[in-house]
């Protein structure tokens, strides 16, 4: 069992960047995960939840530069260095999106959705499952889709769901303890394609069916809200952060 990839989410909702090493920020979570994130004129945070285009930008960001790259669906090409050009990072998105809208950043914890919360966890086994369900879709394809940061190779299809429920054990990754909190429940971006925005039909009804007929048998189904979840919300005690994950990383379950 072992660390197989990192990947950081540096902007809610756009692409994420695989890295090699990433430290554990004092908040619980990864380093660069979600810093920056935009914002509506009412205060609440603009992503992929709203609307498709985050989907059909691709982009790639420099972590030591702060080089924010985004190509549109009609080939332009935008840079932005971030945090020092975020107004007119500002000013792009919201005549892109068509509202008035604020780029935030929060070194701290970033802007994940379950606050005070640490990284999200899944295994290659179960992404490759996954995308067996449906016709076509890629283990790559999968992944961008579900948005983990941390992926465990080395272990069963969703090995990660017996980290939730009373009485479950934890495990660490060279040394960091990573304790279970719950199934991530799923919204709609993993039933849209992650360079289109085009969304598959039926997705929710088959992944909830397929997640039924292969549920562990050491899952805690009460601990399940219900059967579109896939994906571990993780913490990470304060006595463990400040330290550095790695990809390569021994994984080992503990009590």
């Amino acid at each position: 069992m072992k660390l197989g990839r990192i990947r950081v989410y540096p902007i809610k909702g756009l692409d994420g960047i695989e890295v090699d090493a990433t430290d554990i920020v004092p908040g619980g979570t990864v380093a660069s995960d979600r810093e920056f994130a935009l914002f509506d004129a009412a205060g609440n945070a603009v992503n992929g939840k709203q609307t498709d285009m985050f989907q059909r930008l691709s982009t790639d960001f420099d972590r030591a530069s702060g080089e924010l790259t985004i190509e549109t669906p009609d080939g332009e090409t935008r840079l932005f260095d971030l945090p020092e050009q975020r107004e007119r990072a500002e000013r792009w998105f919201s005549e892109l999106f068509e509202m008035d809208l604020t780029l935030r950043r929060d070194t701290e914890n970033g802007f994940v959705d379950r606050r005070k919360r640490g990284p999200s966890v899944i295994s290659t086994a179960s992404l490759r499952a996954i995308a067996s369900w449906f016709d076509g879709m890629t283990v790559e394809s999968a992944r961008r889709r579900l948005r983990a940061n941390v992926e465990i190779e080395g272990v069963p299809p969703f090995w990660e769901d017996r980290f939730i429920g009373d009485g479950s054990p934890a495990f660490e990754v060279g040394g960091v303890r990573f304790e279970g909190v719950e199934a991530c429940n799923r919204c709609v971006i993993p039933q849209r394609d992650p360079d289109t925005g085009e969304a598959l039909p039926e997705f929710r009804t088959r992944f909830i069916r397929k997640r039924r007929e292969t549920l562990p048998d050491w899952v805690d189904e009460s601990a399940l809200d219900h059967h579109y979840a896939a994906m571990l919300i993780a913490q990470i005690p304060e006595s463990d952060r400040h330290q550095t994950l790695r990809v390569g990383d021994a994984v080992e379950v503990v009590e």
